[in-house]
């Protein structure tokens, strides 16, 4: 929680009231590898800052494929976002790739954060900006770039993602079959 209170304080001043009532809200938990904070279907109260580890959100679609939408790594957050926000059951599931620490919260407590403490806000306007600029600039790549290009950059953005994950999950978060990554590799490994 420490991590986060001064990554809040990097930007902004945070108030000692402000910075009491987040860590009365929160949790700090580990994770093993395999475990569900989310499970498609259920309902959705909690959100997850990563201090560390691995986590990956993911839907199961009607012929029973996984798309994964995010990998959660350190200093980011991780939940079920639209469940949340539109009072429904998940649409996700988030599950650990690897043993994982996080700081739980719950999802009302925390956004009432902004009424208690609106110097608050700034800070929380920023991460949500990032994150739909980071959406987009996911959806234009996977409109513009090659399956290769976009492996690219996701091992830029995830460097050492790969020895948590399984070639599925990279597969489906690029949009692409497991056999055209192993191709991309080889191509890449020959350069």
């Amino acid at each position: 929680m420490k991590e986060l209170i001064k990554k809040i304080k990097s930007s902004q001043s945070l108030s000692l009231e402000a910075e009491e009532y987040l860590f009365s809200i929160s949790k700090e938990k580990i994770f093993s590898k395999g475990d569900i904070l989310i499970r498609q279907g259920q309902n959705v109260n909690k959100i997850y800052f990563v201090t560390d580890g691995c986590l990956r959100s993911y839907c199961i679609d009607k012929n029973g494929k996984e798309h994964t939408l995010q990998f959660g790594i350190k200093n980011w957050w991780i939940s079920d976002y639209i469940a949340i926000h539109n009072d429904e059951l998940a649409t996700l599931t988030v599950e650990c790739l690897k043993e994982a620490s996080v700081i739980e919260f719950n999802a009302k407590k925390l956004n009432e954060v902004f009424t208690l403490f609106p110097e608050y806000e700034p800070f929380q306007r920023n991460l949500l900006e990032r994150h739909v600029v980071s959406l987009h600039k996911r959806i234009l790549n996977q409109l513009q770039l090659t399956a290769s290009e976009r492996y690219d950059l996701f091992l830029e953005q995830y460097p050492d993602i790969e020895q948590f994950t399984r070639n599925y999950h990279i597969a489906s978060y690029l949009g692409i079959t497991q056999e055209s990554l192993s191709r991309i590799r080889v191509e890449k490994s020959k350069k």
